[in-house]
């Protein structure tokens, strides 16, 4: 695609709202459809047009492998740490109640954190999911 200017300017042009659509459906999903699932897909999804359009080694050195093999484990330990600090604390497993000093702040901040965990482990995973896909050879 070296010589696709139009794909390579628009990919450089609609990238960063993908993203920041992300963000907007990751924070969103607490009042509204969304949530750390959909966001997840969709930044992963930005990252596999980079990988389309400007190939898959520019993509690795954007968002490298070894990252994201750190990254799926940490999203799941987000969400069970989530459940756990409840239980630490009094409550059931992903009881939001025990996690703050008031319960409808606890609700906030554990919806919040378990969706952050979705995000990381989603995304993370469909970009491996993809590297292993597109890294394979033509044999």
């Amino acid at each position: 695609m070296r010589l696709d200017v139009i794909l390579r300017v628009t990919t450089k042009v609609v990238l960063p709202f993908m993203l920041l659509f992300a963000v907007y459906v990751q924070f969103h999903g607490d009042y509204g459809p969304g949530g750390g699932f959909q966001a997840g897909v969709i930044a992963a999804a930005s990252i596999i047009l980079y990988a389309l359009i400007y190939g898959l080694g520019a993509a690795t050195r954007l968002v490298p492998i070894a990252i994201i093999e750190t990254l799926i484990p940490l999203g799941v330990l987000i969400y069970a740490g989530v459940g756990i600090y409840a239980m630490l604390n009094g409550g059931n497993f992903l009881d939001y109640n025990h996690l703050a000093h008031e319960p409808t702040h606890g609700q906030e901040w554990g919806v919040f954190l378990v969706e952050v965990g979705v995000f990381i482990t989603v995304s993370s995973t469909m970009l491996a999911i993809f590297y292993a896909f597109a890294g394979r050879g033509r044999g």
